[in-house]
C-alpha cells in the first residue's frame, strides 16, 4: 500500500489553528437571573412560597448544569477554586473576552500543532519498509481512513486539494469532543458559534469548489435546477434556501449531539441528589451515567467523522458534473 505522508496537512493545520481561536473569541453565554418574588403576580409569588423544600436542591442543580454546559468566563477546578478569565474591552462594538470556550480552542491549536509536529518528525524519518507504531501507527490509520473512505470516496477526482481542510476538521472536533470529557474540560464543539463556524469554513469551500467545477455561468445555471424558465421563480429561492440548509445542518447537528450528552450525564448524577437516596445512587445514576460517558466517547469519534464526511459529501456535490460518467462511457465505447 502507497504511504501518504502525513505531514502534508501540516502547513494548513497551522494556519487554521492559530487563526481559528481568533475568529472563535465568542462571549460567553450569561445565565438570565430569577426574578425576585416582588417582581413577580400575586399567583405566581403564591406558588414560589407553597413550593416544597426540594425546589432550591433542584434549581441548584438546574444552575450547576448550565454553568457545565454555556460559555462564561470563569474556569472552576473544583474544590481548588477557579480562575476568572481577563475582561477585554470590546472592539467596534463586539465583546472578544477570553471565555473558557476559547481557551478549550487555544490548548487544543497547540495540541494538535504538538502532535502533528511531533508524529511529522519521526515519520519523516522513517524509511519505506518500516513500521509505524505506537501514535505515528494510529495517526496514519485515521490519515488514510479519512483519505480514503471519506475524502477519495466522496469528492472523486481531485480530492486531494481538499484533503488538508478535512484532515485539519477531523482532528480538531475529535480533540475538542474528547477534551470536553476530561475532568475540568469542556466542549468547545457544544457552543453553536464554534459549530456555526466550522460549518461557514465548509459552506466557503463548497462554494469555491463550485465555480471552479462549473464556472460562473455554469454556477448560476445550477440555481436554476434545469428547469424551464417559466419555473425559475420557483427553483432559485428553492436552490438558494439549499445553498444555506447544509451549513446549518452542520452547526445543529455537532451542537446539538454534544451538548446532550453532557445535558444526560449530568441530570443522571443530580437524581440520586435530589430524591437523596442511596439506593437509586448505586442502582441508577452511576452505572446509567458511566453508560453515557462511554457512549459519548464513541459520539466523539462518530460526529467529527460525520461532519468531516457531510463536509467531503458537499464538496463532492458541488464539484461534479452531470453526466460526467455517461459522457466517459460514451467516448470509451467510440
Amino acid at each position: 500500500m502507497k504511504r501518504v505522508n502525513i505531514i502534508q496537512p501540516k502547513a494548513l493545520l497551522k494556519v487554521f489553528a492559530i487563526l481559528l481561536p481568533l475568529l472563535l473569541n465568542v462571549n460567553g453565554i450569561a445565565v438570565a437571573a430569577s426574578e425576585p418574588a416582588a417582581a413577580l403576580s400575586p399567583q405566581t409569588a403564591g406558588a414560589v412560597a407553597a413550593a416544597p423544600a426540594a425546589a432550591p436542591e433542584e434549581e441548584k442543580a438546574g444552575d450547576v448544569i448550565m454553568h457545565h454546559i454555556l460559555d462564561n468566563s470563569i474556569l472552576s477546578f473544583e474544590p481548588f477554586g477557579e480562575i476568572s478569565l481577563p475582561k477585554i474591552p470590546p472592539v467596534a462594538g463586539i465583546d472578544i473576552s477570553i471565555t473558557k470556550h476559547v481557551v478549550m480552542l487555544w490548548v487544543v491549536s497547540a495540541l494538535l500543532l504538538i502532535v502533528f509536529s511531533v508524529v511529522g518528525g519521526k515519520y519523516k524519518k522513517m524509511n519505506a519498509r518500516q513500521a509505524p507504531k505506537g501514535l505515528v501507527n494510529a495517526m496514519e490509520a485515521l490519515v488514510e481512513f479519512i483519505r480514503l473512505d471519506v475524502a477519495k470516496a466522496n469528492i472523486g477526482k481531485g480530492y486531494e486539494k481538499y484533503l488538508s481542510y478535512l484532515l485539519t476538521v477531523f482532528f480538531f472536533i475529535l480533540l475538542c469532543n474528547l477534551l470536553g470529557l476530561v475532568p475540568y474540560g469542556s466542549t468547545a464543539t457544544g457552543n453553536i458559534n464554534v459549530t456555526l463556524t466550522l460549518a461557514t469554513f465548509t459552506f466557503f469551500l463548497t462554494q469555491i469548489a463550485a465555480l471552479k467545477a462549473h464556472g460562473v455561468k455554469g454556477y448560476l445555471a445550477h440555481l436554476t435546477g434545469g428547469t424551464h424558465p417559466a419555473l425559475w421563480i420557483i427553483m432559485i429561492p428553492i436552490e438558494f434556501i439549499g445553498l444555506f440548509t447544509k451549513p446549518v445542518a452542520l452547526t445543529i447537528r455537532l451542537f446539538a449531539n454534544m451538548t446532550a450528552g453532557h445535558i444526560v450525564i449530568l441530570s443522571l448524577i443530580f437524581i440520586s441528589f435530589i430524591l437523596k437516596s442511596y439506593i437509586v445512587a448505586v442502582v441508577m445514576s452511576v452505572p446509567f451515567s458511566i453508560f453515557i460517558y462511554l457512549l459519548e466517547l464513541f459520539v466523539a469519534f462518530l460526529q467529527a467523522f460525520i461532519f468531516t464526511m457531510l463536509s467531503a459529501l458537499f464538496i463532492g456535490l458541488a464539484s461534479a458534473h452531470e453526466g460526467h460518467d455517461e459522457h466517459e462511457a460514451g467516448v470509451a465505447s467510440h
